[in-house]
């Protein structure tokens, strides 16, 4: 076996691309040797909200648990959703906001200094995150000259402040363009191309962001003087800017 992958899914129709380009890429990763475990929200009719006095109700603390049990047994992490308005639709930002909780996926302590792990480490430090997002807009908006900006860019609260602050290992998102005008040929193409990408996928290279570390940043938080210069914005926060 390759390893274990959590798939969760954020779309309301099962017969849709979204689902089928989960479908394949489920029995993509099983027949290269991955343990594949799922987490379709709609279907599991997930509750979104966090709700004050979750802590006293079992049900809902069990809920949360059995998904984090998911999260510590993968290697891989694959989150699908549709772009809705710039970002993951809410049924997946609760399960954020419920799963990922603190002590568990964020503000965990390092044992040898006590200062708080984060960007780069974290609670799910070891996992590699991929997105697969489909988007109704066509695919040359979604570049650096895009009128929405690079799709890196788009999901930089997803793959930096929350993939990463939290330890993962995001790689390059999994963008399908002009999802909502998709016939039969083109849906199989892509399938293909999700299942392809799959099969390489632990060869893949993860996108290169700067640890929080002094090399880097000053007490503020900030980029030294020294670190990406000439650069703003997201692009100095890579590697490959230093």
């Amino acid at each position: 076996m390759r390893g274990n992958t959590l798939w969760v899914l954020a779309h309301p129709d099962a017969g849709s691309l979204s689902g089928r380009l989960r479908d394949a890429g489920v029995a993509a990763l099983r027949e290269n040797g991955w343990d594949v475990a799922e987490s379709d929200l709609y279907r599991m009719r997930w509750d979104p909200l966090l709700r004050a006095g979750d802590a006293d109700a079992p049900e809902r603390v069990e809920e949360v648990r059995a998904e984090q049990r998911k999260l510590l047994a993968a290697d891989l992490v694959v989150l699908q959703f549709p772009l809705w308005w710039y970002g993951m639709p809410a049924i997946l930002k609760g399960w954020v906001d419920r799963v990922f909780e603190s002590g568990f996926a964020y503000h965990v302590p390092d044992p040898e200094t006590g200062r708080m792990l984060k960007y780069g480490r974290g609670g799910l430090e070891g996992r590699r995150a991929l997105v697969v997002v489909t988007a109704g807009d066509r695919a040359g908006s979604l570049t650096p000259r895009g009128i929405s900006g690079s799709i890196d860019d788009v999901l930089w609260p997803l793959l930096h402040g929350t993939l990463w602050y939290t330890g993962m290992q995001p790689l390059r998102p999994h963008l399908v363009a002009e999802a909502d005008s998709v016939d039969a040929t083109r849906a199989n193409r892509l399938e293909r191309c999700l299942a392809d990408r799959l099969a390489r996928i632990d060869g893949e290279e993860p996108i290169d962001y700067l640890p929080l570390d002094d090399e880097f940043y000053d007490h503020s938080i900030r980029l030294h003087d020294d670190v990406s210069p000439g650069l703003e914005g997201i692009a100095a926060h890579r590697r490959c800017g230093v």
